[in-house]
């Protein structure tokens, strides 16, 4: 049967067409494309600037609740609703966020889509692709290489070692490398410090790529990391040191958008892929732009839940983007709104309507903060077998007193046959409800205005509380005339305040903030709350150890 086939299974069983072919299908000829084998390539700026006189089609976000353990599917149904658009005559193009090795080898064991609504080739996606991250890693930690360089070789910006907020990094979750001790050996290996590693999707360097707008646009964010703090105190940039040319040339393909297929031969832009915990969590500008121009609808998703990946894509990805979105798709499961309402995951598959019902406060806070941003909002509905008729009804209820349509969606079984419904209604809603699209703040607020926006009137929180170090840092970027940047929260993903373990819909806590950073190549400023890791460590039973590659070259393990 199959349902009992994998992703891995599903994705090998598909005859894929010549990334030639698809590219077609968008206007794209051959001289337009940089081809990694015959089903990837990369599009060339020649033929990004050619498509600027196309007109926009229309921006559709997807999002979701606040994760749990029991999934949600944001992405098979951002793939899902772009094979069914498809399907029912409309142009359409998926804009998707690269997967990092960290989190596949980790916990993920692959990130592209699922069951029949999927990214193909999944294991060349889910692996090294088209080597952007591997890309971004070298222009990191040449930066970081040319900073003890700098020290060593006399120090002439008056470099204080104690302030270098320059981090290496590495695409794998590595939790022995987050804090450990470089430069040993004696005089010849330089000055020895303190360092640290973050995952590569944490980099700025990621951030900065991904709201660019071309290759001299990337560099000039280059020059305006601050990588350090001097004697004196003030900011030293890779500007500083000269660093943007050399990053830049090492990232001169990493720039340009991947364009690969979905499993009903749709095209997709997979470029760039910043965590949303950590960082703003959407797909590059340029590949989002390009879709626009391609299609009468591009779908495009925001990581993890509405009150982070949604709430940057509007705040940040469309403020520095001039974006203006005409919908926003917010899933869920049946079962996940079960554990919202207090039901462990082992007996989620027993009917439970009383919990249906409390844990739908969670969906309907999402609801709620995405309406004020402007946008129409769609519930979208993963369907599962074990979901009964009483609890399928009492969704479709709870979304009718919000004023919301709901779609059941099956994606994974059907690919976009399982999907149309959704494609129409989204039709229907953007032709009926023209968006009136707002952000949440005014970026020239200051920062604790800011934060006390985002959690009074968006997480539904009492306060906000700096710690004294968090003080002293928005006092520095006062001073400096760094703060007037819109605001990218580093929490938790899995509730609306800072604490994991408050599911649901909670109301009246704090948010402690305990750094505040300034990114100022990328253009935004972050604020660490929690226990935020930006290396993550791996599980006790890692996706890797299910992974394995048979003689003539068949994966397994990937999902």
């Amino acid at each position: 049967m199959t349902e009992f086939k994998t992703d891995i299974e599903i994705a090998d069983a598909c005859e894929l067409e010549p990334i030639v072919d698809v590219a077609a299908k968008v206007g794209l000829k051959e001289d337009d494309l940089e081809l990694y084998g015959k089903y990837k390539a990369k599009i060339s700026f020649d033929a990004i600037e050619r498509l600027e006189k196309n007109e926009d089609g229309k921006l559709i976000l997807v999002t979701a609740i606040t994760p749990t353990p029991a999934g949600e599917g944001k992405s098979t149904v951002s793939i899902g609703l772009t094979q069914g658009l498809n399907k029912i005559g409309k142009k359409s193009v998926v804009a998707l966020r690269e997967p990092s090795l960290g989190p596949v080898f980790g916990v993920k064991g692959g990130a592209a889509g699922g069951g029949y609504s999927q990214v193909v080739p999944m294991e060349d996606i889910n692996l090294h692709f088209t080597g952007d991250l591997h890309a971004m890693t070298a222009a990191n930690n040449l930066l970081s290489a040319l900073i003890d360089n700098h020290i060593h070789q006399g120090n002439k910006l008056n470099i204080d070692i104690r302030q270098i907020t320059w981090k290496r990094v590495l695409d794998m979750n590595d939790r022995a490398l987050r804090n450990v001790t470089v430069a040993l050996g004696g005089k010849a290996c330089g000055y020895p410090r303190e360092d640290h590693f973050m995952i590569t999707v944490a980099s700025e360097i990621m951030a900065a790529l991904c709201l660019s707008s071309n290759l001299e646009d990337l560099k000039t964010r280059l020059s305006k990391m601050v990588v350090a703090y001097n004697k004196d105190g003030q900011p030293v940039t890779a500007g500083d040191l000269n660093a943007q040319g050399a990053m830049a040339m090492l990232l001169k393909d990493a720039i340009k958008p991947n364009i690969v297929q979905t499993l009903e031969h749709t095209p997709a832009l997979i470029h760039g892929g910043p965590f949303a915990n950590i960082a703003h969590g959407c797909n590059s500008l340029i590949a989002t732009k390009l879709g626009l121009k391609m299609s009468d609808y591009l779908v495009t998703e925001a990581g993890f839940g509405a009150d982070l990946g949604a709430e940057k894509f509007f705040d940040i990805k469309c403020r520095l983007g001039g974006l203006k979105p005409d919908a926003a798709v917010i899933v869920a499961t049946i079962k996940a709104l079960k554990m919202h309402g207090g039901v462990p995951k082992d007996n989620l598959k027993e009917e439970n309507v009383e919990a249906l019902d409390k844990g739908f406060a969670n969906l309907g806070r999402h609801i709620e903060n995405l309406k004020k941003f402007g946008v129409p909002v769609i519930v979208a509905v993963n369907k599962f077998a074990q979901d009964t008729d009483a609890e399928i009804n009492k969704l479709i209820e709870k979304c009718k007193e919000y004023g919301v349509e709901v779609s059941l969606c099956e994606g994974w079984a059907k690919g976009g046959e399982g999907v149309k419904d959704l494609a129409e209604k989204v039709v229907k809603l953007t032709d009926e409800q023209p968006a009136n699209f707002k952000h949440l703040y005014d970026e020239k607020l200051s920062i604790e205005e800011k934060l006390n926006v985002l959690v009074k009137d968006y997480y539904h929180g009492a306060k906000v509380t700096l710690t004294p170090k968090a003080k002293k840092e928005v006092a520095k970027l006062e001073e400096l005339g760094l703060d007037k940047m819109p605001l990218c929260m580093a929490k938790t993903q899995f509730s609306f305040s800072d604490d994991p373990k408050a599911v649901g819909a909670p109301e009246g806590f704090e948010i402690i903030v305990q750094t505040v950073r300034v990114s100022a190549g990328a253009g935004f400023i972050v604020c660490e709350t929690g226990n935020i890791m930006v290396m993550p460590g791996l599980p006790k039973v890692p996706a890797a150890d299910k992974m394995d590659i048979t003689a003539d070259g068949q994966m397994t393990g990937l999902f």
